[in-house]
C-alpha cells in the first residue's frame, strides 16, 4: 500500500541532503536486475578480498539475504557488498563480528533498503510477549568497528495500521558498538528511528554519522552513546493523528552522568513537513534503568527550519528531570528555528566552550572522517 510505505519515498529533500540527484518519487523497492549488480566492488568471481561476501536478492551473489551473509561472516574484518534491492528482514551483528563493513553497491542509499515492521508492542510469533523498543529494531549492531556506506535502514511500522498497539516505538537501527561509522546512509521511521546507544552504563561507545539523512517524529534520535552527526539532515514528519503541538522531538539523549560527551550535531540542518513550530528540538530521556543519567546534546552551526519551536525548543520528558538540569547547548545556529527570542530557553556555548565541542574532542584518537 503506498500510504503504508510513504516515508520510503525517494524524496527530493533526502536526495539533496545526500548530495545526489533527485529521482522521481516512488516507493523504495528492488531495483531492476543489472548485469553488474555490485558495480566497482567486484563479484563472487572476482572478489575485492578473500573476506568479501556479496549479497543480491536476484541470486547473483553469495547470498540473497543480509542475515544469511552476516551469519556466514564470522570473525573480524569481513566486508558485505549489497546489491540494489529491498531486503525485508531483521538483521543482527553480534559482538564477535568486529570491524565489519557494509557497502551499498551503487553508492546511492536509496538503492539498498533494509526494512522490517516490528514495533515495541508487536506480539512475538512464539507468544512470549512483545518485542519492546530494543527488540523492534530492524537492524541491531553490537560489534565494535562497524562501518556502513550508502545503505538505508528503515522500519515501516505505522500507528494508523495498528490502532490496538500502544507500544509505538519502532526502531530502524540500534547501534551499540564503539568506532561505529555511517556515511551517506538513511535512517527512516517514525518513533525511535535511530537508537545510538551503548552496551552498558559504563561503556561510552563512539559513533560517527556523516552526511546522513534521518527522519521521524517522536524521539527519533535517542540513546546514550557518544555520537557525532556531521553534515546530517534531520527531517520531522507531519502527523494527522494529533490536533495540536508538539508533534514530537528530534533528539532524546540519555547520556550517563559519568560520560563527559553525549550527542554532537554539527553543520547539519533540520527540516519539517509539519506546521511551523510544531516540533521540539530535544527532550532529555532519563530512563528508569538509569535515574542518574544526565542527557547531553550540543547543536552547533546547524540550520534549524521553521518546524522547530524557536521560543521553547526544549521540553521535559518527565518533570522530575527538567531539561534545564541537563547538558543541552547550542552554538551559532541559523534559520528561523534558531531565532533567540527567550534566551533562558536557549543555552549557548561560549567561544571557549565551543572549542571543546568538536568531532576531534568527541572521537579522540579515532578519526573516521579520514576514511573512504
Amino acid at each position: 500500500m503506498p500510504s503504508r510505505r510513504h516515508f520510503l519515498l525517494a524524496s527530493a529533500a533526502s536526495a539533496a541532503a545526500l548530495g545526489v540527484a533527485a529521482l522521481p518519487a516512488g516507493p523504495a523497492q528492488a531495483a531492476p536486475a543489472r548485469s553488474h549488480p555490485f558495480g566497482r566492488h567486484g563479484s563472487p568471481a572476482a572478489r575485492l578480498t578473500p573476506r568479501t561476501l556479496y549479497v543480491d536478492p536476484h541470486g547473483r551473489g553469495d547470498f540473497t539475504t543480509v542475515r544469511a551473509a552476516v551469519d556466514a561472516a564470522t570473525g573480524t574484518g569481513r566486508t558485505l557488498v549489497l546489491a540494489p534491492g529491498t531486503y525485508r528482514e531483521t538483521v543482527a551483528v553480534d559482538a564477535s563480528r568486529t570491524d565489519m563493513t557494509w557497502l551499498g553497491a551503487t553508492g546511492d542509499p536509496r538503492d539498498v533498503v533494509i526494512v522490517y515492521d516490528n514495533a515495541a508492542g508487536t506480539q512475538k510469533p512464539d507468544g512470549s510477549g512483545t518485542y519492546g523498543t530494543s527488540g523492534s529494531a530492524t537492524t541491531t549492531l553490537q560489534a565494535d568497528g562497524f562501518t556502513a556506506h550508502a545503505v538505508t535502514f528503515a522500519n515501516d511500522w505505522l500507528r494508523a495500521d495498528h490502532p490496538d498497539i500502544t507500544g509505538t516505538q519502532a526502531v530502524a537501527l540500534k547501534v551499540l558498538g564503539d568506532r561505529s561509522a555511517f556515511r551517506r546512509c538513511r535512517f527512516l521511521g517514525h518513533q525511535d528511528t535511530l537508537y545510538a546507544d551503548s552496551t552498558s552504563l559504563a561503556a561510552f561507545p563512539r559513533q560517527y554519522f556523516a552526511h546522513c539523512y534521518v527522519e521521524g517524529d517522536v524521539d527519533f534520535v535517542f540513546g546514550r552513546a557518544t555520537a557525532v552527526f556531521e553534515g546530517c539532515h534531520f527531517h520531522t514528519l507531519n502527523r494527522t493523528d494529533l490536533a495540536a503541538a508538539p508533534y514530537g522531538f528530534v533528539f532524546a539523549p540519555s547520556t550517563s552522568v559519568a560520560n563527559p560527551r553525549g550527542y554532537l550535531v554539527t553543520q547539519g540542518r533540520v527540516t519539517s513537513e509539519a506546521p511551523d513550530g510544531y516540533y521540539k528540538l530535544a527532550r532529555p530521556w532519563v530512563p528508569s534503568s538509569d535515574t542518574t543519567a544526565r542527557p547531553m546534546l550540543t547543536v552547533r552551526e546547524t540550520w534549524l527550519g521553521p518546524g522547530i519551536d524557536a521560543v521553547a525548543p526544549y521540553t521535559n520528558m518527565r518533570d522530575t528531570y527538567p531539561w534545564q538540569a541537563q547538558r543541552f547547548a547550542e552554538y551559532r545556529n541559523t534559520g528561523p528555528g534558531a531565532k533567540i527570542t527567550a534566551p533562558e530557553n536557549r543555552p549557548q556555548l561560549t567561544r571557549s566552550e565551543a572549542d571543546s565541542a568538536t568531532r576531534e574532542a568527541y572521537m579522540g584518537e579515532w578519526t573516521p572522517w579520514r576514511g573512504r
